[in-house]
């Protein structure tokens, strides 16, 4: 069985410069395949994430570098909030700059942070996100940009290392598994960071989690997904 995002425009809401790389890459780079229009909204600036050693003065310039590089090789529109790393909150005034995004890049699909992944920030980026997937369609909420005809459907992204997540969607990025590692790639300033004792290789991390859902889902690789059952959030594919 498959369902392909011909005539979709989906677009990920992340806290951080380099998670959709790791959660749902595969996913944006196979709708644009199909056709579709794809964009990537990063809320955070990245700047805690400093190495243990050798701190980067210009840190979020660089992150920001980075994340335009890795959306430049997707092909997907970039938007970037102004959000200090671990102060991520569901505010009234995030709410409407993320809705004035989306109304903007007028979404039939939102990617969003499981309510509860291991980070603060994930989870109020899970928040926002689904507020928005209303709002963004309330004629109540007035903006420069038109509210869009109806709300967006909503999928939450896996958890990092899949932890308390039941998937509901496997999608077979089999064929671009090599390209998720190039975008991560994009994000050295976060790679560098894989022998620090409080940190991670992401690059490992990545493979071993799309390699896995790969092997639930029967495939080389896959990304996860659970859709948002809520009204009129819920589609059918």
């Amino acid at each position: 069985m498959k369902f392909d995002f011909a005539q979709d425009r989906v677009l990920a809401v992340v806290a951080h410069p380099d998670d959709a790389e790791l959660l749902c890459a595969g996913t944006l780079a196979r709708a644009k395949r199909d056709g579709a229009a794809i964009g990537v909204c990063v809320l955070c600036r990245g700047d805690k994430g400093q190495p243990a050693e050798g701190a980067i003065a210009d840190l979020v310039e660089v992150r920001r570098r980075e994340m335009q590089a890795s959306a430049k090789l997707l092909g997907a529109e970039l938007f970037t909030g102004e959000a200090e790393d671990s102060r991520l909150a569901d505010t009234y005034e995030l709410q409407g700059w993320l809705r004035d995004v989306a109304r903007r890049f007028r979404p039939t699909l939102l990617l969003g942070h499981f309510p509860g992944d291991y980070h603060v920030d994930h989870r109020a980026a899970s928040a926002v996100t689904e507020a928005v997937s209303w709002n963004c369609a309330s004629p109540g909420q007035p903006s420069e940009e038109p509210p869009l005809e109806r709300p967006t459907a909503l999928w939450w992204m896996d958890t990092v290392t899949m932890q308390g997540f039941e998937p509901e969607i496997f999608v077979d990025v089999s064929d671009h598994a090599e390209l998720k590692h190039e975008l991560l790639a994009c994000h050295q300033s976060q790679l560098a960071r894989a022998g620090d004792s409080a940190f991670t290789s992401l690059d490992g991390l990545m493979r071993q989690q799309y390699t896995a859902r790969g092997m639930q889902a029967d495939v080389a690789a896959a990304e996860a997904f659970r859709v948002y059952r809520s009204f009129k959030r819920t589609r059918a594919w």
